[in-house]
């Protein structure tokens, strides 16, 4: 039987797991809201729906793996708001489901360490619609549900670089702040250990080994294209709109060691100087 992952809200990380997959012969089907996102998913081998709109009955009948990437809105999950039901009948058709959540849902621990058992007390709205949104899914008797948990994301075409060449990149202060970060190539490379060796009900941190302040990656960032490490702002007084200010509500220090104890993961890039020294060798031969 062919290996189908249904992909729901198929974006930059399941694009990333998408890739290890379809060279083993995988039918990969995912769910975009654009026409242009479409056409593009169509030239790498990924079969789209125009979703919500689409008739996803027959993609669920094919699928044996779900991934859920899209995210909570005003009315709780999307996938759940239209298909919670269908989803529900065919538990046992699946032989996988992944939530990818993120690190939110732990909300602030003033720079201490969490794992995967810390209480989920999110600090932020988002935050609080992922916790919902992870409840929600565990509800479903008999699914294979597998949560994962990510810290900041970044990766080709997703780094401070630009931001450090065009002057936008800002150095803000806050002492005690520290975020979990992770490279893309290594959340794909999870989901793929995940999938390999299922544990249902198993929640896992994604994140690398080397919680650290943001204004230490950007200098590390300008450091590496030889260009002036931005002036420190003090967090207090910075102008930042709402959305940038939230970032900053939250500090802890992420553990990982479920996903190299348990699914024996072995990370390409475990702190951020490893993942930024080759998104720039990457960036610099044009790749």
């Amino acid at each position: 039987m062919t290996k189908t992952l249904l992909s729901f809200g198929h974006g930059y990380s399941a694009q990333a797991l998408g890739r290890l997959l379809l060279p083993r012969d995988w039918r990969i089907i995912g769910t975009t809201r654009s026409e242009d996102k479409a056409a593009a998913f169509m030239q790498d081998g990924i079969e789209p729906r125009i979703w919500p709109g689409a008739d996803m009955i027959p993609a669920l009948d094919a699928a044996t793996h779900l991934l859920i990437s899209a995210a909570p809105g005003e009315n709780g999950d999307p996938v759940l708001a239209e298909l919670r039901d269908e989803i529900g009948k065919r538990a046992d058709q699946f032989a996988w489901v992944g939530y990818l959540s993120t690190t939110g849902v732990y909300g602030d621990h003033q720079g201490d360490w969490v794992d995967e058992s810390a209480a989920l007390t999110p600090a932020t709205k988002r935050g609080i619609a992922r916790v919902k949104a992870e409840a929600a899914w565990s509800e479903i008797d008999g699914l294979p549900l597998h949560i994962f948990r990510l810290a900041g994301i970044y990766g080709p075409g997703r780094g401070p670089f630009s931001k450090v060449r065009n002057g936008t990149a800002r150095r803000i202060i806050k002492p005690g702040q520290v975020f979990s970060r992770t490279h893309v190539a290594d959340i794909a490379r999870i989901l793929d250990a995940s999938i390999q060796r299922p544990n249902p009900g198993a929640a896992y941190n994604v994140c690398d080994n080397d919680p650290a302040p943001p204004e230490d990656v950007i200098a590390y960032a300008a450091e590496l294209l030889g260009l002036p490490v931005p002036e420190a702002e003090d967090f207090e007084t910075a102008e930042m709109t709402p959305m940038a200010r939230s970032f900053y509500a939250e500090s802890k220090k992420v553990r990982n060691d479920r996903i190299k104890d348990e699914l024996g993961v072995d990370l390409l890039y475990p702190d951020y100087k490893s993942g930024l020294k080759a998104l720039f060798a990457q960036e610099m031969s044009g790749g």
